[in-house]
């Protein structure tokens, strides 16, 4: 196993392990609610394939389902995020995603900002959006969605810069 593959496991875990064991146990007030789970999907390598990114995903969100009692909700959100991340990366990046020339660590803060806004604010709505799954509450589903987006978003740009190794 080569230390690419480890630190991809590594990042799975831990981040398996704070979404579980620390996130799942926040809830203010009723809507916010962090998933820093879904870094793992977001930074996970470019190159690598395709159906590899979503069988992952699938499994990091039964994972979490199984901790959370959550029926499947986390599982259908991330793979429906591992399914749409290149269109998220094409229109954060432009033409970094074309030539797959994307370091996560040197990137612009705003193009990253961008990525994982828009991957969470998917992420979120698909998950609230089968969690409660009634057409009658879609204001409540768009205030979880907008009050867990912008915690997220925070904590999630927190751990990227943090761990990153080469930040600008």
């Amino acid at each position: 196993m080569n230390n690419v593959a480890a630190t991809h496991i590594i990042r799975f875990i831990l981040l398996l392990l704070v979404q579980v064991l620390i996130c799942n146990n926040i809830n203010f007030l009723g809507y916010v609610n962090p998933y820093v789970y879904i870094v793992f999907i977001l930074l996970f390598p470019i190159r690598d394939t395709r159906l590899t990114l979503l069988l992952v995903s699938f499994l990091l969100g039964m994972l979490v389902d199984m901790f959370s009692d959550s029926g499947g909700v986390h599982a259908a959100a991330s793979v429906a995020l591992a399914y749409s991340r290149p269109v998220i990366l094409k229109s954060s990046f432009g033409m970094l995603y074309e030539h797959q020339s994307i370091k996560f660590s040197n990137t612009d803060i705003g193009n990253l900002i961008t990525y994982v806004t828009l991957a969470t604010i998917l992420h979120h709505f698909i998950l609230f959006a089968l969690e409660i799954f009634n057409i009658s509450s879609v204001i409540l589903i768009l205030k979880k969605t907008l009050f867990s987006t912008i915690f997220t978003v925070i904590v999630s740009v927190l751990i990227i810069i943090l761990f990153s190794r080469n930040r600008k």
